[in-house]
């Protein structure tokens, strides 16, 4: 089984939070998701992908995208991200 990959790109003071709590995911779930934060302004690798985010944004798999985030949405969708039989 190959690991979820999880993407967030960081755009303003306020979404460190979420960094550091997609970092806190990350050991607990170690074996099974891949984190990549991208911080705007820093970090330009996102923008070939996604292109320009003007909003703290978690990109799932490349294909799930979730601009309106919670610490709670995070940990729901990452744990379904891990159940679904082909991720």
């Amino acid at each position: 089984m190959s690991k979820v990959l999880v993407e967030f790109i960081n755009t303003c003071p306020t979404c460190d939070g979420y960094s550091s709590y997609l970092k806190e995911l990350q050991e607990t779930y170690k074996d099974k998701i891949e984190v990549k934060l991208y911080y705007a302004g820093k970090d330009f690798d996102y923008l070939a992908k996604y292109g320009m985010v003007d909003r703290g944004t978690l990109i799932i798999n490349e294909k799930n995208r979730y601009d309106v985030l919670s610490k709670k949405l995070i940990e729901q969708e990452i744990k379904k991200a891990i159940e679904e039989p082909n991720s």
